[in-house]
């Protein structure tokens, strides 16, 4: 008997799972939605309305794309997939924002080894979620399956996002000045960056397990290790209509030092005391087991700060009581000052973080 001839699923590619996670994810996305937006889910591209931005003098759209690292590792081990949505809104709305960018829509990138309907619905559930926090709309996305280049239980997640600033309010190194206060902005944990070096820290050199109860965090390893990205979009907003703000710095692959000296100018430095604030247990934990020094750690992890407001020092208490009212922990960390010959870097780390 002649073999029978080769189709898409014996490829490995199950069309009708695909259509059944788009049935599941529908009610997520009509949740992540704007006014603006133009019909629904399932076409081939997502509509927005642009006349909306009719009331800008001279709007600029403002893109950026990113998506979640090795932590979708951690998410895939634990069996948890509806947070790691928040982790790449996050990554991307925040970089929008540090321009002064009001997001407004995202589209989203899953690529699965094999689509389990109800695992790529909670990843768009979480997405969909982020981007409500985000105060911008899920306007489409993809899902693809690719059978032999990833095992059924991998996969990976990206987006990309667009926002709208109007040109003169654009935020930027241009503004700042000496005299300016830096304002740090709590993190939330690891947010979504480093992810290599805490898995190699924490699984191949210290052999923890993510069931492991850590008493320093006051839960599991893996709970941990999952707590979504903190989305800062709405509280910097908010920032930028009650007081003047001149720059913000997304601190995130890099760390803060290498973050924050992109939007300082060449003739001035950002001088910011570590003894202003504590980083949170996990990461004295990842230093110590893996006997990693401080600069390695800085330059990789948050260390705590997962978003940084560079403003005027009459700007520093409205701004505080913005965030504080927002429920953001915030606190001046630091200021800017002239740069002489002898400071070769844009941005110096002083003192010890408070015990």
């Amino acid at each position: 008997m002649p073999e029978s001839g080769s189709t898409y699923a014996a490829a490995g590619v199950d069309i009708e799972a695909g259509d059944r996670a788009v049935e599941l994810m529908k009610e997520w996305v009509k949740k992540a939605s704007r006014p603006e937006v133009v019909g629904g889910l399932g076409g081939f591209a997502g509509l927005f309305d642009a006349s909306a931005l009719a009331r800008y003098q001279r709007p600029l759209l403002a893109s950026a794309t990113d998506g979640v690292g090795t932590k979708v590792d951690i998410a895939r081990r634990m069996g948890v997939y509806d947070t790691i949505g928040h982790d790449l809104v996050g990554m991307v709305v925040d970089d929008l924002v540090v321009c002064g960018a009001e997001p407004l829509f995202m589209t989203d990138y899953i690529c699965v080894g094999k689509v389990y309907p109800e695992r790529v619905a909670a990843i768009v559930k979480g997405i969909a979620e982020g981007c409500t926090l985000a105060g911008c709309a899920l306007v489409g996305g993809e899902t693809a399956e690719h059978p032999g280049l990833l095992g059924a239980d991998d996969f990976d997640v990206a987006g990309a996002g667009t926002g709208v600033v109007e040109a003169d309010r654009v935020l930027g190194a241009d503004r700042i000045r000496t005299g300016d206060a830096v304002i740090a902005m709590a993190s939330s944990g690891l947010h979504s960056n480093g992810y290599s070096l805490v898995r190699h820290v924490l699984f191949d050199r210290a052999g923890w397990a993510l069931d492991r109860e850590v008493p320093e965090l006051g839960r599991t390893l893996g709970e941990e290790l999952l707590e979504p990205t903190r989305i800062y979009s709405l509280d910097c907003l908010a920032l930028t209509r009650t007081t003047e703000v001149h720059a913000f710095s997304h601190i995130t692959g890099g760390g803060l030092a290498n973050n924050l000296a992109r939007v300082i100018p060449e003739e001035l430095r950002a001088v910011v005391d570590r003894s202003t604030w504590t980083p949170g247990a996990i990461f004295e934990l990842v230093g110590q087991a893996g006997s990693v020094e401080r600069l390695e750690l800085e330059k990789t992890l948050n260390m705590g700060v997962g978003m940084m407001a560079v403003v005027p020092a009459d700007s520093v208490d409205v701004a505080l009581t913005t965030l504080a009212d927002r429920g953001v922990e915030a606190w001046v960390s630091g200021e800017i000052t002239e740069r002489t010959a002898e400071d070769a870097e844009a941005v110096t780390l002083t003192g010890d973080h408070a015990s």
